[in-house]
């Protein structure tokens, strides 16, 4: 794919290997397991779904912790760090610098067959809200409304001295007047829009100071995204706490349950004695807490169910 910014910026995308998938090996759908999941799902009426980056990987979007094709298991690179961030300029003229040219292609991702079965789910009344651990705004590209963004999303930024906020568009506008001239060819997408970048590139690169509070120190912008290291709102927790004590069910769908941002609800569902399942390629840190495991694609087996 190639895409202009305009001002002189030319920059060539492409996803490195054309025939690289982002989903890791899996078997067929288990029938017995299936059915188990229909039972289930039949005997709900207020459904609370969970969705990780299993869910968007189907999309183009790499995950982190999958075998042989996730982040870790590909390269040394780790998510930046909240405190980095906050902290020094450098680490944020690196990340703006990266994250500036993978956003048209991150942007631009596609909603799954997944994504338009939970929307579904939701007008048919069977779900009562997702919770999703995605930055990628692709549940609401595919039609729901109860979505509750747990580690916030990448299509928002902040200043963090006055909180102005602006759309990651909007930003990206800014981007392109202060880097005219950015040209990279061939680049690989990697999770919330993250790329590989020269030194050289990263120490040319400008970023903005907020206009509204015009302070050029503190005045820097930040993604609306949960940080590693950095904590989710409390009220945000609450709120799906609140949530899933009113569910009569737990769907966690695409996540390895292994950050403890999201863990905690399999836990609390436990807790509150509401079976819960789990569809995923691999173990995940929540599977002992599952009434019924399915180690498959999230669309094979979503697809499936009859609502």
């Amino acid at each position: 794919m190639r895409t202009s910014f305009g001002f002189g910026c030319l920059i060539n995308f492409t996803r490195g290997n054309a025939n690289l998938s982002f989903v890791p090996h899996h078997e067929a759908v288990i029938e017995s397991q299936l059915e188990k999941l229909q039972v289930l799902i039949d005997s709900s009426t207020n459904v609370l779904i969970l969705t990780g980056a299993g869910l968007s990987t189907e999309s183009g979007i790499p995950d982190y912790r999958s075998e042989s094709v996730g982040l870790y298991a590909r390269s040394n690179h780790r998510p930046i760090q909240h405190q980095d961030f906050m902290k020094f300029k450098h680490v944020r003229q690196r990340y703006w610098a990266r994250n500036f040219v993978g956003w048209p292609m991150f942007s631009n991702v596609q909603p799954n067959a997944s994504h338009g079965i939970l929307a579904d789910w939701e007008r048919q009344g069977k779900i009562s809200s997702i919770i999703t651990q995605n930055v990628d705004r692709l549940h609401h590209k595919a039609g729901s409304k109860a979505v509750v963004e747990l580690h916030g999303c990448a299509h928002e930024v902040k200043c963090m001295k006055c909180n102005y906020e602006i759309s990651r568009h909007d930003f990206q506008s800014t981007l392109i007047e202060l880097n005219p001239l950015l040209s990279v060819q061939n680049i690989e997408i990697r999770p919330d829009a993250d790329v590989e970048l020269s030194q050289e590139l990263i120490n040319t690169f400008r970023i903005p100071h907020c206009q509204q509070c015009r302070d050029e120190v503190n005045g820097f912008f930040k993604p609306n995204i949960v940080f590693f290291g950095d904590n989710v709102p409390k009220s945000r927790v609450e709120f799906v706490f609140s949530q899933l004590q009113s569910s009569d069910c737990l769907l966690v769908l695409g996540s390895s349950l292994h950050v403890y941002s999201g863990y905690r609800f399999i836990v609390r569902a436990s807790e509150l004695g509401i079976p819960s399942a789990i569809v995923n390629i691999g173990p995940t840190r929540g599977d002992k807490f599952a009434s019924v495991k399915l180690n498959a694609k999230c669309s094979e087996v979503l697809k499936k169910i009859c609502i």
